[in-house]
């Protein structure tokens, strides 16, 4: 019989971060850390730029930032990921919420989009991991003002579920460090799964577990990058960019969570610490 307290107990990242134990803690950075280094090697970022988070509490979050010995995402270790509240302040030792720039001796501080975070996370109660990311070829789509069509079939099936239900774009290139501009992007997402920076990049998000989230949120990432670089390939040719046909798309199945996420992470879990950086992650 079902423990109907059980059942009816908030889910650790619904209420505070001490629900977490410390080992789930620790888990939970190293995962968002495997991510930034994840996005790297499959190339969804570049250089220094782009962040992961996932939701921790009702009123916080864990989230990539900058240290004095930053070396870009290729190069993300544990102590990059750090607490932050979503009045953007640095959580403390003793639980309270404090501005970075007033917490910050070690030099730590949060990414200048972090708003991209904070405000989806206010606006989607249900999400509980999101990326930001700057895929050369969604810019390039975005740029140009390609649509978002379901061009292939089978060839990857999560990205044409992803277009066939409708890719939203935010039609601004603004860099979102403010909340009213965040609101704004987090408008454009609506209750989708991923939305198009036009000219900067991308958001994609992930619900449920908080880890699981965060590889379900870098694996959307990767779907529409897929897609956009096949988008660039047709558009290339001069051929028109035509959709698959809606009776093969019905034979296009939710293959589900246990293969596109779990099997999907483990592989890029397995390819980062393969082509990316020695590094220790602690």
């Amino acid at each position: 019989m079902t423990d109907r307290r059980a059942a009816d107990r908030p889910r650790p990242w619904e209420t505070t971060p001490g629900e977490l134990t410390p080992v789930e803690y620790e888990a939970l950075r190293e995962r968002l850390a495997v991510a930034c280094r994840v996005l790297a090697v499959t190339g969804l970022v570049e250089h220094i730029l782009g962040h992961v988070s996932a939701r921790v509490g009702a009123e916080t979050l864990l989230v990539r930032g900058r240290g004095p010995r930053e070396r870009g995402l290729a190069f993300t270790v544990v102590d990059d990921i750090q607490e932050v509240g979503l009045d953007g302040g640095r959580t403390g030792a003793e639980g309270r919420s404090h501005h970075a720039e007033d917490v910050n001796a070690d030099g730590w501080v949060a990414p200048n989009e972090l708003p991209i975070h904070t405000e989806i996370l206010r606006a989607r109660p249900d999400v509980t991991a999101v990326v930001h990311a700057h895929p050369p070829a969604v810019v390039a789509v975005s740029a140009a003002g390609l649509p978002w069509l379901p061009l292939v079939g089978s060839y990857d099936i999560p990205a044409a579920r992803l277009a066939h239900d409708g890719i939203p774009v935010w039609p601004r290139s603004a860099l979102i460090r403010r909340r009213d501009l965040a609101e704004q992007m987090a408008g454009a997402l609506g209750d989708r799964p991923v939305v198009v920076l036009k000219g900067h990049g991308l958001v994609a998000v992930g619900s449920g577990d908080p880890a699981e989230a965060v590889a379900t949120a870098v694996t959307r990432a990767l779907a529409v990058d897929s897609l956009a670089r096949i988008t660039l390939a047709v558009a290339g040719t001069g051929a028109p960019l035509c959709p698959v046909s809606d009776e093969d798309l019905v034979e296009l199945p939710d293959l589900g969570a246990s293969f596109n996420v779990a099997a999907m992470w483990r592989h890029l879990e397995a390819r980062a610490a393969s082509e990316g950086s020695s590094t220790p992650l602690r």
